[in-house]
C-alpha cells in the first residue's frame, strides 16, 4: 500500500492566503480509492460548497479505475467531506463571510489507509500579492543555485 501519496494543490496556495487548515474525511465509493492509491486524482479545479448543513467537495476529478466493470464512478461528481459538528458550524460562519472560501488543499492516504482531504479557509490574494509572491520564489531559486556553487 502507497503510503506516502500526497496531491497537493499548489494553484491554491498562489491564488489565496491560507488562514485555516482542518482535515476532512472524504466519502468514497470502492473505486474511487482504488483510483486514488493509484495517484489518479486532480485537486487543482476542486472547491468545497455548504449543501444544507453538509460540507461537499465539488470537481475533485478522480479517474475511473482501470480494473474497475460497470461498478465503475462518476469521475467528477460532488462528494461528502466528513467533519465534526463543531468544524462544519465554525466553516460554516467563518466562510458566509465577505471575501473567504474554503479550498482543498491536498489529497493524501491516511496511516490507517483511508483517503483525507486537507482543506483551507481562505482569503483572495490581491495581483500584487501574487507578484510578489513570484519574486520570493524566483530569489529562493536563485539563492540555491548559489548555494551550490
Amino acid at each position: 500500500m502507497e503510503q506516502n501519496l500526497y496531491i497537493k494543490n499548489k494553484k491554491a496556495y498562489f491564488e489565496y492566503h491560507i488562514l485555516d487548515k482542518y482535515t476532512a474525511g472524504i466519502k468514497l465509493l470502492g473505486t474511487e480509492i482504488k483510483s486514488i492509491r493509484e495517484g489518479k486524482a486532480n485537486v487543482n479545479d476542486a472547491f468545497c460548497t455548504f449543501i444544507g448543513n453538509q460540507l461537499y467537495v465539488r470537481n475533485l476529478h478522480i479517474s475511473e479505475y482501470s480494473m474497475g466493470s460497470f461498478y465503475n464512478h462518476e469521475a467528477k461528481r460532488d462528494r461528502i467531506l466528513l467533519l465534526n459538528k463543531k468544524e462544519l458550524k465554525k466553516l460554516q460562519t467563518r466562510g458566509e463571510e465577505k471575501g473567504l472560501t474554503i479550498v482543498p488543499l491536498a489529497l493524501f492516504i491516511s496511516e490507517r489507509g483511508f483517503a483525507k482531504l486537507e482543506i483551507g479557509l481562505a482569503q483572495g490574494k490581491k495581483t500584487f500579492d501574487k507578484r510578489e509572491t513570484m519574486k520570493e520564489r524566483d530569489t529562493k531559486i536563485e539563492m540555491d543555485r548559489a548555494m551550490k556553487r
